[in-house]
């Protein structure tokens, strides 16, 4: 779901398989089928310096259409670094995504879709969220073959105004994935997909009060390989964020890393 990428820095169809797979960091265009429901569960760390977060996840997506995905998310953190301990219900968010292509051949899946997300003031403290909504649009493309896999998708998040006077910066996220199987499997058989990502973080300076703040925005890059395992209608993700070049602006620390676990079942 990966709203809250960046936390330091701020039965019936049994038989359903899970059709389609999207990055394990970055956006992807898959959707659910109509009336289909999706349980996700994740849990992801991230260190930067002396100050590390640990997020739990717990989200519900729907598919009203084919091409149409509805969910809402809810994460538990985990913030602990120089002067800060706190843990908690964080802000909540609710997401669509809309698959406006899509392109079926022998072998070969292309789509794109479009998406976009709302994080909602609902955090336990001040410590766990911001304060402020934010909104969050997103373009995203995939290539699905029997062997090879390819994503590309650009995001943009505007930041509202927070309390006493804050106005965070707004992010651009870029992310471009490359994915492999190297056995084609049948759907009887547990499924691999190996995945290396590249993205890209970029943020505005954060003012206060009209005034900027300067240990705030700059951009990250990093190099993310990760795995896909899927079985019949589960689905399970993992990957690390590996930094690999870095310019923030003023004293803010560098990412050590990012990892994620994710699990997903589709009903």
């Amino acid at each position: 779901m990966h709203v809250v990428r960046g936390t330091i820095a701020c039965v019936p169809f049994l038989g359903a398989t899970v059709q389609a797979h999207d990055p394990v960091f970055g956006l992807g265009p898959h959707t659910l089928f109509q009336g289909g429901y999706e349980i996700h569960l994740g849990a992801s760390r991230e260190k930067a310096g002396a100050s590390s977060a640990n997020a739990y996840l717990a989200q519900l997506k729907y598919g009203i259409t084919s091409d149409w995905t509805i969910g809402v998310a809810v994460p538990y953190l985990d913030l602990s670094g120089p002067g800060v301990s706190s843990a908690g219900r964080g802000d909540a968010a609710v997401t669509t995504k809309y698959r406006f292509w899509r392109d079926d051949r022998p072998g070969v899946q292309e789509s794109a879709a479009l998406s976009l997300a709302g994080v909602l003031d609902t955090a336990a403290n001040e410590r766990l969220g911001a304060g402020a909504t934010d909104v969050i649009g997103g373009l995203t493309y995939g290539y699905e073959g029997r062997k090879w896999y390819r994503w590309a998708a650009l995001r943009y998040r505007h930041n509202g105004d927070g309390d006493q006077g804050l106005q965070r910066g707004d992010k651009l996220l870029f992310d471009l994935v490359g994915g492999i199987r190297f056995k084609p499997t049948g759907y009887l058989q547990p499924d691999w997909v190996w995945m290396v990502e590249l993205n890209g973080e970029y943020s505005e300076r954060a003012q206060r009060n009209g005034v900027k703040i300067a240990d705030s925005g700059g951009s990250e890059w990093f190099v993310s390989p990760g795995l896909m395992w899927t079985y019949r209608n589960v689905a399970v993700k993992t990957g690390v964020q590996i930094p690999v070049a870095s310019n923030l602006n003023g004293a803010q620390v560098d990412s050590d890393y990012r990892a994620t676990l994710e699990l997903e079942f589709h009903l």
